[in-house]
């Protein structure tokens, strides 16, 4: 049998997740395979390195520092993104609120984050490096349109692996996996509606119109998703975790009793269900 976790990305919607991750990490539960988009993979390293708490401690010591997110970072010539890069991934995981390389190192399964190609448009997985003290896949799948640079990973210009593929279960299938726990980061009744800035997309990104063009159907392809993943759950075949409510909870949220409330939600439903988790995994 091999168990795996889908973390879905959401920006800082995803400390829900870290909140479920921190229940299993309290009932020493882990897979053996980790999948996550965007900041479901990288909130959900600290979930590898067994750093409970670690996410909650980053986001309520951060959010509202303007070195961490803020238009001024997008206007920096030597940034280019909301969020402070240098700051987010090299002062924060090296020296601030330190990351865990060598438990992140020896953890004997596999830990992959989704990256979307512009030039077709798909989705790639790859595997996170176990020592990379800039976190540039990291940065590569957390990467949202208009806000973020393009990254380019051995010559592959990419952007946030959500625009692709935003809950990879299906690789988690595919890798071999037959016990998949996948933590969503909106509530079941959510329903993506179309890309309201699909007009400057198809402007910024017009030399990637496959990745315009996945864009354009994002909306649709994720609702599908969900519902396929509803399907699976009544089936017995993959065990879904969802917040209560993320209405009024921005992906750039400074409220700091939201996002404390929101990983209180992740914590108490992991808890919960740790035992049903353990069973599923054959624990």
């Amino acid at each position: 049998m091999k168990t795996g976790i889908v973390l879905e990305g959401g920006a800082l919607r995803t400390i829900f997740s870290s909140g479920v991750c921190d229940a299993l990490l309290e009932r020493d539960l882990l897979p053996d395979y980790v999948i996550g988009v965007s900041a479901g993979i990288a909130y959900g390293v600290s979930y590898v390195s067994r750093q409970k708490g670690r996410n909650l401690e980053i986001l309520t010591k951060y959010a509202n520092d303007k070195r961490y997110m803020g238009m001024g970072n997008l206007l920096k010539p030597s940034n280019r993104c909301y969020f402070g890069l240098r700051f987010t991934y090299e002062d924060i995981p090296n020296r601030l609120v330190p990351f865990d390389y060598d438990t992140f190192a020896a953890f004997p399964g596999e830990v992959e984050a989704v990256v979307t190609n512009l030039e077709t448009g798909g989705a790639a997985y790859l595997p996170v490096p176990r020592r990379d003290d800039k976190f540039l896949l990291l940065q590569a799948t957390c990467a949202m349109p208009l806000l973020f640079p393009i990254y380019r990973l051995d010559g592959m210009p990419c952007l946030d692996g959500g625009s692709s593929d935003g809950i990879p279960w299906q690789r988690a299938f595919d890798m071999g996996c037959d016990r998949v726990v996948v933590v969503l980061t909106r509530e079941r009744s959510y329903r993506r509606q179309p890309e309201s800035l699909q007009r400057l997309i198809d402007l910024r990104y017009r030399r990637y119109p496959k990745f315009c063009e996945t864009m354009r159907t994002r909306a649709e392809r994720y609702n599908a998703c969900r519902e396929a993943l509803f399907r699976l759950e009544k089936e017995g075949k993959v065990l879904l975790i969802a917040p209560e409510n993320t209405r009024g909870f921005s992906r750039v949220e400074r409220d700091l009793g939201k996002i404390r409330a929101l990983w209180q939600d992740g914590y108490d439903q992991g808890l919960a269900r740790a035992a049903e988790i353990a069973a599923f995994w054959g624990r």
